[in-house]
C-alpha cells in the first residue's frame, strides 16, 4: 500500500506551489478545491514523515545497540512506535469518499407515529443542532413543516463547518445518520403511562460548494408557485410565495415555504435541488462500482433502521456497529461523538479489509 505514498507526496509538494501563487485566489472555487486537497494530504505527509523517522531512529538504535546499552533499551519502544505509525499511515491512505469535506444539507421527517414522530424529529433535531454546537459547526433552517403539537412533520437544516481537512468534515461525520431512527417512550399524548414506539426518517446531502458543479437545464424543471400554509407571518396565504421544483428527469422533487418571497424560496429550493442531485449522482456510480463504496455501515437504503432510542431504560443502540449505552439523555442533549466514531471506526476497518481482499 506504502507505494502510493511517492505519488502523494508530489501531489501535495506541486499543491503547496499552487496555493502560494496569489492567481488561483482570482477563482475562489479552484482555491478552496486545491486547499480541500491540501487539507487531506497534510495528514498523510505528518503521518509518513512520523514513520520515516521512526524507522530511521530504530535502524540507528539498533547499530548503536552492541556498543551502548542504552540504545538498546531504546529499540523495543521504537518498534512499538513505529508500528503505531505505520498503521496510522495505513489508515490515512484508505480511499475517502470524495464527499468527505463537504458541508451537508440534513432532512428528519416524522414517520410512523403521528404527532409522538413529529415531536420525535423535533427532538432529533435539537440532538443534531446540539452537536453541530460542540463541534464549532453552523446551523440555519432550510424549510420546517411543523406539528399541531410543536414537532416537526419535516425539517430540512444546512450544517456549514470551517475545516478543509476530509477528516474534520461536516460529511464524513454525518453521513452515517441516514436512515430511520426508532423511539420507545410513553407519548404526552398518552393518559395511560404505556410505551410507544414511533419513527422518524434521517436523510444527508452533502451539499454543492458551486453551481456550477452541478449541470441543471432549465427545461428539465417544472417550477410551480403556491401560497404558503401554517406558520409564517401575514404574508401566508395571500401571496404565492411558496415554490416546488420538480427535476423532471429524476423525479426528484424539492419545495420551500419559509421564506416570505418567491425569490429567496426559490433559491433554498434550488440549494438543496443541488445537493440531492449530487448524492442521486453518487448512488449511480456507487451502484455501477459497488466495489469502490464497500461500507456496512452507511447503505442508501433510506428504509434501514440504524437505531433506538429507549427512554425508558435511558439506552441508545446503533444496530450496525452493535455499540450500546445507557446515556440517552446526554446523546439527546448533542453528545453523538461516541456513536459516529463507532460508525467511522467500523466503516474504516471495513474497507481497509476489503483492501486485502
Amino acid at each position: 500500500m506504502f507505494e502510493s505514498v511517492k505519488g502523494l507526496l508530489d501531489e501535495h509538494a506541486d499543491l503547496q506551489k499552487q496555493l502560494s501563487d496569489p492567481a488561483v485566489y482570482q477563482d475562489q472555487a479552484l482555491a478552496r478545491k486545491l486547499g480541500r486537497r491540501s487539507a487531506q494530504l497534510n495528514g498523510i505527509v505528518e503521518a509518513h514523515n512520523r514513520w520515516k523517522q521512526l524507522a530511521d531512529d530504530l535502524e540507528a538504535a539498533k547499530e548503536m545497540a552492541s556498543e551502548d546499552p542504552e540504545f538498546a533499551a531504546e529499540v523495543p519502544e521504537l518498534e512499538q512506535s513505529l508500528a503505531t505509525a505505520q498503521e496510522k499511515l495505513r489508515r490515512l491512505l484508505i480511499p475517502r469518499d470524495p464527499n468527505d469535506a463537504r458541508n451537508v444539507i440534513l432532512e428528519v421527517k416524522g414517520g410512523e407515529g403521528g404527532d409522538e414522530a413529529a415531536l420525535f424529529a423535533a427532538d432529533l433535531l435539537r440532538m443534531y443542532t446540539r452537536y453541530a454546537e460542540s463541534k464549532g459547526w453552523k446551523t440555519e433552517i432550510l424549510s420546517a413543516t411543523e406539528s399541531d403539537l410543536g414537532g416537526y412533520k419535516d425539517v430540512q437544516v444546512a450544517i456549514k463547518g470551517s475545516s478543509n481537512d476530509p477528516a474534520e468534515g461536516v460529511y464524513a461525520h454525518l453521513k452515517y445518520e441516514g436512515g430511520v431512527h426508532r423511539v420507545q417512550r410513553v407519548p404526552v399524548t398518552e393518559s395511560q403511562g404505556r410505551i410507544h414506539t414511533s419513527a422518524a426518517g434521517v436523510l444527508v446531502f452533502p451539499e454543492v460548494d458551486e453551481p456550477e458543479e452541478i449541470e441543471i437545464n432549465a427545461n428539465d424543471l417544472k417550477i410551480d408557485v403556491y401560497r404558503s400554509s401554517g406558520p409564517g407571518g401575514q404574508s401566508v396565504n395571500t401571496t404565492d410565495s411558496a415554490v416546488r421544483i420538480t427535476h423532471l428527469p429524476t423525479g426528484i422533487v424539492v419545495a420551500m415555504q419559509n421564506e416570505k418571497s418567491q425569490l429567496q424560496n426559490r433559491e433554498a429550493a434550488m440549494r438543496v435541488l443541488r445537493s440531492r442531485l449530487l448524492a442521486h449522482q453518487q448512488e449511480q456510480i456507487d451502484a455501477e462500482n459497488a466495489e469502490v463504496r464497500k461500507s456496512q455501515v452507511r447503505t442508501m437504503d433510506r428504509s434501514e433502521r440504524i437505531r433506538t432510542y429507549n427512554y425508558p431504560e435511558n439506552r441508545i443502540a446503533d444496530h450496525r456497529t452493535g455499540y450500546k449505552a445507557y446515556n440517552l439523555d446526554a446523546v439527546m442533549n448533542g453528545d453523538l461523538e461516541p456513536l459516529v466514531r463507532s460508525c467511522i471506526d467500523m466503516d474504516e476497518q471495513h474497507r481497509l479489509d476489503s483492501l486485502g481482499e
